[in-house]
C-alpha cells in the first residue's frame, strides 16, 4: 500500500463467527479509482476471499480508545461528567491519572478526545474501526464493489462461502 501512495486510515483484523477465517476492516483516505486499485492489490494476495465496499451503505461503525489522561483532585468531578456523557469507562486510576475507555463512532472518539486533552493526555490507543452494514437482511453491498470476489475457477465456492457468512465493512476482505 505504501509503495502505491494509499494512506490507510484504519486496519482493524480479527476473527469471524468462523474458526478458519478472519475480517480485516480497512479504511482509506482515497478516490474512487484509488480504492479500485487497493481492491486489485487485494485480490493479488492468495488468501483474500472477497472484499465489500460499504462505503455508500447505511453502516454502524465503532472504534476503541483508551486514554490515559493527567487527573489531580480538583479535576476529577469535570472528568468525571465528560466520562459520564460519553458513557465511557474509567479502567485505571492512580494517583495523578486516570486511564478512561471509550467506544463509539470515529467522530465520537475524536470530540471525546478533545474534550479530555485539556487536562493533559499522556498517552493514547485507538483501536482500528470496525464496521458493518445495518439491518437484518445481511449485507447491503456498496456501488462499486458488490461483494466481488476474486475472479478465476474458484468461483462457486466462493459464491458457497459468501452465503454462509454476510460480513462488511467499509472495505472488507476475507
Amino acid at each position: 500500500f505504501a509503495r502505491r501512495g494509499f494512506n490507510i486510515e484504519s486496519l482493524a483484523v480479527g476473527p469471524t463467527e468462523r474458526e478458519d477465517r478472519s475480517r480485516i476492516t480497512l479504511r482509506v483516505d482515497a478516490s474512487q479509482h484509488s480504492i479500485d486499485q487497493v481492491v486489485k492489490q487485494l485480490y493479488k494476495l492468495i488468501e483474500v476471499i472477497k472484499i465489500s465496499d460499504i462505503t455508500e451503505d447505511p453502516m454502524v461503525d465503532r472504534e476503541l480508545v483508551l486514554a490515559k489522561v493527567n487527573c489531580t483532585r480538583g479535576d476529577r468531578s469535570e472528568l468525571l461528567q465528560i466520562v459520564d456523557i460519553f458513557k465511557a469507562k474509567i479502567a485505571d486510576v492512580s494517583v495523578d491519572t486516570i486511564v478512561l475507555e471509550m467506544s463509539g463512532a470515529e467522530d465520537q472518539v475524536d470530540m471525546f478526545l478533545e474534550l479530555v486533552r485539556p487536562f493533559g493526555l499522556k498517552e493514547v490507543a485507538r483501536s482500528g474501526t470496525v464496521a458493518m452494514a445495518r439491518g437484518r437482511e445481511g449485507l447491503r453491498l456498496g456501488a462499486k464493489h458488490r461483494g466481488t470476489q476474486r475472479p478465476g475457477s474458484q468461483s462457486e465456492t466462493l459464491e458457497a462461502a459468501d452465503k454462509e457468512r454476510r460480513h462488511a465493512g467499509v472495505l472488507v476482505g476475507d
